[in-house]
């Protein structure tokens, strides 16, 4: 059965708890359309994170990836169309503050996804789940494990398709924030719909 590697978050800035480990822990081990999904929670860290996840992909050695980010505030499933070699933004969990510095020294400087984002939010908008292609996946670490990702892909020319999937906040993070909010499970639908969606 083929393997995709699928990537969540720890809780970060003011965020209590995070759905998408929720995700990856609900999905790992499980088989979904044939897939068998390996999932692993990532730390919010600059300076360990994207290691990590290369580290993985080498040691799992799946045919995907999909990663998943919490974008609390967004009211729909938006798949990423493209990553930026930029890290910035708010302190990460270590408190470091990153300020417009590359991922990669030498990189290009952006990396399109190449998993099949319009059939997702189609599939996904046919199964009553609002969902959108997004444009910009910020440069905080959401962007720096897409960039990460996709950069090793194209460096050791792996067969790998790679993206990410930014979530909206779950119904018990949104309990104290007035944002947008999904049920866990139908977050978790979502995932499994996209992750149908792969060949």
């Amino acid at each position: 059965m083929k393997k995709i590697l699928l990537t969540g978050f720890v809780p970060f800035l003011d965020n209590p708890i995070n759905p998408t480990e929720e995700i990856v822990q609900g999905l790992h081990k499980k088989s979904v359309n044939g897939w068998e999904v390996v999932g692993e929670v990532l730390p919010v860290d600059f300076h360990v994170t994207g290691d990590h996840l290369v580290e993985l992909i080498h040691k799992v050695q799946p045919s995907a990836i999909i990663s998943l980010g919490l974008a609390a505030g967004r009211n729909r499933i938006t798949p990423e169309r493209i990553a930026i070699n930029c890290n910035d933004g708010p302190v990460d969990n270590q408190g470091y503050k990153p300020d417009g510095e590359k991922i990669i020294s030498d990189g290009p400087d952006g990396y399109f996804s190449s998993l099949p984002i319009k059939k997702m939010v189609k599939e996904l908008e046919n199964n009553g789940i609002p969902a959108k292609i997004s444009n910009t996946a910020g440069a905080y670490l959401c962007n720096h494990v897409m960039y990460r990702a996709l950069h090793e892909i194209e460096q050791q020319k792996l067969d790998i398709f790679s993206g990410f999937i930014h979530i909206p906040a779950s119904h018990k993070l949104a309990l104290t924030n007035n944002i947008p909010s999904f049920a866990q499970k139908d977050l978790q639908r979502a995932i499994e719909i996209c992750i149908g969606c792969l060949d």
